[in-house]
């Protein structure tokens, strides 16, 4: 189970990749679409942001009452190219089991997320990645991997608000307090947050100052 997971996991990576290097390709940095699609994702976003969101998690394990808890997360983006992003998250969060058990728990992740339509208010996006997770006091822990998928639209200039679902695979059957089975516990994640873009502005000045070099060097003199 765990090794076809990963491989799953290491498919949509190889996919987000392949996508963002089939975009890079068919853009030209010194071409007038580029310089204007790059000015568009500037005008909307940042080379940074900081990532917060609250929500609910709920575990599938061993026992059938599983209940949703509160979660909440932040962190840190970073854009590579428009269309793809590294991030870092602290998630911190609840495991329940109705009438049985009641633990706290935290995880430390690594995405590597694709924005489908960066240069619009409106995107889907994508994300994969892997994870560091531990239980208050970090009494115990375990890795894991996640993917995700959500929807952001930005209300104003650099910030951008989204709705996102979360699946993780624990690489652990005891996030819910009890070993049974061969099957590895699983968390389902989601919620509603914001992403707040910095950087943008120098990098906006900088494409305003190429795309008027581009203009100059294009325009027809006469010849009298």
């Amino acid at each position: 189970m765990i090794p076809k997971f990963n491989a799953i996991v290491l498919s949509i990576a190889m996919t987000i990749i392949s996508f963002n290097s089939t975009f890079s390709q068919d853009l030209d940095e010194k071409s007038d679409r580029f310089i204007n699609r790059r000015y568009a994702f500037f005008d909307y976003r940042g080379s940074h942001a900081i990532d917060l969101a609250a929500g609910s998690a709920m575990v599938e394990g061993d026992y059938p009452e599983s209940e949703f808890e509160v979660y909440f997360r932040v962190g840190y983006k970073h854009h590579i190219t428009s269309h793809l992003n590294v991030n870092v998250t602290y998630n911190k969060y609840n495991v329940a089991i109705k009438d049985i058990y009641y633990e706290g728990f935290m995880s430390f992740d690594l995405n590597l997320e694709l924005l489908l339509s960066p240069y619009t208010k409106f995107t889907p996006y994508l994300y994969v990645g892997g994870g560091y997770n531990a239980s208050n006091y970090f009494k115990s822990t375990s890795t894991k991997a996640q993917g995700g998928l959500g929807f952001e639209f930005i209300i104003r200039e650099g910030v951008g608000l989204k709705i996102f679902g979360e699946y993780n695979y624990m690489l652990t059957d005891e996030i819910d307090g009890r070993i049974e089975g061969e099957a590895e516990d699983i968390l389902l994640r989601g919620g509603l947050g914001l992403n707040i873009y910095f950087g943008g502005n120098k990098k906006k000045e900088a494409i305003r100052r190429k795309m008027k070099t581009v203009i100059n060097s294009n325009l027809i003199i006469p010849y009298n």
